[in-house]
């Protein structure tokens, strides 16, 4: 065996190039065979081993793949190390294949140790305070540095230089690469500011109007935070402009519990007016303005028993009015509501008299956040108001309308006119 294997190199060194090319098949033949069993053999009795414990069943760390980019590192290996042996082969060659082959490892680790960043950043958003303290920013800044640093590995690898030899040309090209990466350092101060001061959470629900944005936060990241809107679109905005931008951020609302109804009721003025006894006693049909109605013509009373002789005149006196006693109710109402939150402000006032009318405006909160309910509770209120108007001698103001337009041309168009009389008839009417 031995003499067959010594004639055999001896046949073989007759003809160099069969040999190189022997020896190179061979050794291309060890890569794939080392690559074949860590990935076959290796790779799956660790993943089996994994699959033993509560980590193997998580699907983050399986789609990591993490071992299975390092496993590529052995074939890389096998080849930088055997280049060396393959006869016949310039040193130039072997330099280059060796150089490609340890920027080749150091490219792999670089990305099994991005990928092993991203695992913790998906393990860490499972944690209840994720969305208080997000770390995505951080690691995002941790994988540039690493890229950068990787980068300058695989150029110094490639041209078979101390990469000490180009971190020294880096300080004559920091004004070069504060510009560069400017966005990126004004991103990272932002985050920063962000998460410190508490300022925006994934899940908040956001409004910025210079950006058309408004929607709840689904992403925060190092240079963008992203924002679906009501209309399920996507806004990205860069993680700067909240620093730099007014926003408003719904969180508070939704902390207290309650969400404020800022609505009025424009009335109509000419609706307004002093409430007659019949009318008053027609009121007292109301459980909710009963007692109000009482204590407020004892008041009253007592008021215009004050005034003697000059209490005889009505305009003198004081008198209950339909609007006084209609925000009363509204009043009561809100208050004996199921769903308005009486621990919080509760105002029903009177606006400015405008144009359209005199606005009573409705304040206060309900006791759901929750966008459906929240309008639901807000129309049944309105619904009930606008009904029970007329109750009150109140009206709604409403500016006219087409078919108002065209029920006032009818009225005219039926009403009958006076004949004119003619200048004969005028002539012998005034007679001499």
């Amino acid at each position: 065996m031995l003499e067959q294997y010594e004639a055999a190199q001896a046949w073989l060194e007759t003809y160099p190039q069969l040999d190189t090319l022997f020896t190179a098949s061979a050794l291309l033949l060890a890569a794939w065979l080392s690559n074949w069993v860590v990935k076959r053999i290796l790779l799956r009795g660790i993943e089996r081993a994994l699959r033993a414990t509560t980590f193997g069943h998580d699907n983050a760390i399986i789609d990591a793949k993490i071992i299975s980019r390092l496993s590529n590192i052995v074939p890389a290996l096998v080849i930088s190390i055997g280049i060396g042996f393959v006869p016949g082969l310039p040193e130039s060659l072997v330099l280059v294949v060796r150089n490609v082959c340890s920027a080749f490892i150091v490219l792999t680790i670089t990305l099994a140790f991005s990928s092993g960043l991203n695992l913790i950043n998906t393990l860490y958003e499972r944690r209840p305070d994720a969305k208080v303290r997000p770390v995505k920013g951080y690691i995002q800044v941790i994988q540039i540095v690493i890229y950068l640093l990787a980068v300058i590995l695989i150029i110094a690898a490639l041209i078979d230089r101390s990469p000490l030899i180009l971190l020294s040309g880096l300080g004559a090209m920091a004004a070069v690469l504060i510009l560069v990466f400017q966005d990126t350092l004004l991103s990272l101060v932002a985050s920063v500011q962000i998460s410190s001061n508490d300022i925006v959470r994934v899940g908040d629900w956001v409004e910025m109007p210079g950006l058309n944005a408004d929607g709840d936060v689904i992403d925060i990241a190092l240079h963008t935070i992203k924002i679906q809107n009501w209309d399920k679109t996507i806004t990205t905005v860069p993680t700067k402009r909240f620093i730099s931008d007014p926003f408003k951020n719904w969180r508070g609302m939704k902390d207290s519990g309650g969400r404020r109804i800022k609505r009025a009721l424009v009335l109509d003025q000419t609706s307004v007016s002093f409430l007659s006894n019949e009318e008053i006693e027609k009121l007292h049909r109301f459980s909710l303005i009963d007692s109000y109605l009482c204590e407020k013509e004892e008041e009253i009373k007592k008021w215009n028993l004050e005034l003697k002789e000059s209490g005889k005149e009505a305009v003198n006196t004081r008198r209950i009015t339909n609007i006084g006693t209609f925000r009363a109710y509204v009043n009561k109402y809100l208050q004996n509501h199921k769903n308005i939150r009486q621990d919080m402000t509760l105002i029903v006032r009177q606006l400015p008299i405008n144009s359209d009318g005199l606005p009573l405006e409705i304040y206060c909160f309900t006791n759901t956040t929750a966008w459906v309910e929240y309008e639901g509770i807000q129309s049944d209120i309105f619904d009930h108001l606008v009904a029970i108007l007329p109750e009150f001698g109140l009206r709604v103001f409403q500016h006219p309308s087409g078919n108002d337009m065209r029920e006032m041309g009818r009225h005219f168009a039926n009403t009958p006119t006076q004949p004119e009389q003619s200048s004969d008839q005028d002539a012998s009417a005034s007679g001499p």
